[in-house]
């Protein structure tokens, strides 16, 4: 990793009695908090270096690489630590999923929740997209992403525009149950179209943040 003044950056981080830090592992597309492990100064070290999360087992007493035997590795993006240097925050590319029961999340269990809470569901977008590229990938037959792909650039031009035509209408007769689908059928496209054309949702997220700050 592409860390600057690393050594003397390493040194700000304060490890407890036992030579531990907690580190929070986050997943960099759609900011959902996976796990929470612990670090020695060793495994935080090789995670910098190797560019995949090593943690400190308590129990084992010993070095363990994320998804060593699962698969479900951690490719690191960046690493943060807080105003106290005592605690770690880790962006992560998530390979499936990250909770050894099978959930995406280890924090998956609910102990309170009010009926507005925030939901993981507005992250439905980067899952489209994964989705969306993998059809472009495998071309999967009897896909309509695939149709699409097969059609090329113009047919799924003409789709974005009949979509955003779509929830023009939709919209002007006020129904909440019609704008909602066709919206929804039109950022579907817009994904398509963003695919094919090798754009990231990540750059659509990084430009409405330009303009924001």
């Amino acid at each position: 990793m592409d860390v600057k003044n690393e050594p003397e950056l390493l040194r700000q981080i304060k490890y407890d009695q036992n030579g531990l830090i907690p580190a929070i592992i986050q997943d960099v597309k759609t900011g959902t908090v996976l796990m929470l492990a612990y670090m020695n100064e060793e495994s935080l070290k090789k995670t910098l270096e190797d560019g995949r999360t090593w943690f400190y087992s308590r129990s084992r007493k010993q070095l363990w690489p994320k998804g060593e035997t699962s698969g479900n590795i951690q490719q690191v993006e960046a690493v943060y630590y807080d105003c106290d240097a005592d605690v770690l925050l880790i962006q992560v590319q998530q390979t499936g999923v990250a909770c050894h029961e099978g959930t995406f999340s280890c924090f998956s269990r609910v102990l309170q929740a009010q009926e507005k809470a925030v939901s993981p569901d507005w992250a439905v977008l980067s899952w489209l997209e994964d989705v969306v590229k993998e059809r472009y990938e495998k071309m999967p037959p009897d896909s309509y992403t695939t149709y699409l792909f097969q059609k090329g650039i113009d047919k799924i031009l003409k789709k974005v525009g009949e979509e955003a035509t779509e929830v023009v209408i939709a919209a002007k007769g006020g129904k909440e149950e019609e704008i909602i689908y066709e919206t929804a059928d039109l950022f579907y496209h817009l994904l398509v179209m963003l695919r094919d054309r090798n754009i990231e949702l990540a750059k659509i997220w990084e430009e409405l943040a330009s303009r924001h700050k």
